[in-house]
């Protein structure tokens, strides 16, 4: 299985922060793997909210695809960083790449990658990307 290619840190555009809870760990004692998603989602809800590209506080997307490489365990009951970038934009999709770092060990735990669908809940079928919301992704990423 190939590793999820994310950039440098120097080159992710957004960091967002979320905390992780102590019920979260497995009973290994480490962060459980479901978490992370969560963790992600954090980051893409913190992105697109300072980019003004929610829909009344809702993703226009569906996710279609998810790839995690897991670096080292997490722990439940610490801050963390979520670093996001949009690294292309198609037609009704676009991907981003994710790194999850403790804030207080700087470790980083895991990388991400994922593909998302803009998503027309009508029709239960994807749909061309609305152009103020390519706009608003294109200019905070200079794509």
């Amino acid at each position: 299985m190939e590793n999820p290619e994310v950039p440098p840190t120097s080159e992710m555009r957004f960091v967002a922060r979320a905390r992780t809870r102590w019920s979260d760990e497995d009973n290994q004692g480490v962060l459980n793997n479901a978490v992370y998603m969560t963790l992600l989602e954090e980051g893409r809800h913190a992105y697109f909210g300072a980019r003004g590209a929610l829909e009344l506080n809702r993703f226009p997307f569906l996710l279609a695809q998810t790839q995690i490489r897991f670096l080292r365990p997490g722990r439940g009951g610490a801050e963390v960083e979520i670093e996001v970038r949009t690294m292309r934009l198609g037609k009704s999709s676009f991907e981003q790449a994710y790194r999850v770092r403790s804030v207080d060990s700087r470790e980083v735990w895991a990388e991400a990658r994922a593909l998302c669908v803009i998503y027309d809940p009508a029709t239960g079928a994807s749909r061309p990307m609305p152009g103020d919301f390519r706009a608003a992704i294109a200019a905070f990423e200079g794509l």
